[in-house]
C-alpha cells in the first residue's frame, strides 16, 4: 500500500488519488486512509483498493470512496471494481451519502 511520507523525498509532491473508509453497518468508520502518490494513480492503486475492499467484507463492514480524482475515477471504472463512491457536495451542501457504485460480480452469478 501507498502510505504517505514514509521514505519519500521532500522534494517530491504527491497526489491524492482518494480518501479511503472502511465503515461497519452504522457507518462508524474503523480505518480512514487516504491513497495517493507522485503522478497518476496505477493499477497498483486498483488493487490496494480491492485489498481494503477485501478486509472490509472480512471485518463485516465495506469501503467509501471520496475526493477521488478523475483519474483514479476512470481506473476503478476500467478495471470493475464494485465500490461505492460518496457523492460530492454541490455549492456548500452536505453530502448525501452513498450513490455510485456496482454490485460485485462473482462466478457463480453469470447468466447461462
Amino acid at each position: 500500500m501507498r502510505l504517505w511520507g514514509i521514505g519519500r523525498p521532500p522534494s517530491v509532491v504527491i497526489n491524492l488519488w482518494c480518501r479511503v473508509r472502511i465503515v461497519i453497518a452504522d457507518r462508524t468508520a474503523l480505518v480512514c486512509h487516504e491513497l495517493g502518490g507522485p503522478g497518476l494513480p496505477d493499477l497498483g492503486a486498483v488493487d490496494d483498493i480491492a485489498r481494503l475492499a477485501l478486509l472490509a467484507g472480512r471485518l463485516g463492514g465495506r469501503i467509501i470512496l471520496s475526493d477521488v480524482s478523475p483519474a483514479m475515477r476512470s481506473l476503478l471504472e476500467l478495471a470493475g471494481l464494485g465500490v461505492e463512491v460518496e457523492r460530492e457536495a454541490e455549492g456548500g451542501e452536505e453530502p448525501l451519502g452513498v450513490e455510485e457504485g456496482q454490485e460485485e460480480l462473482h462466478p457463480g452469478d453469470l447468466a447461462s
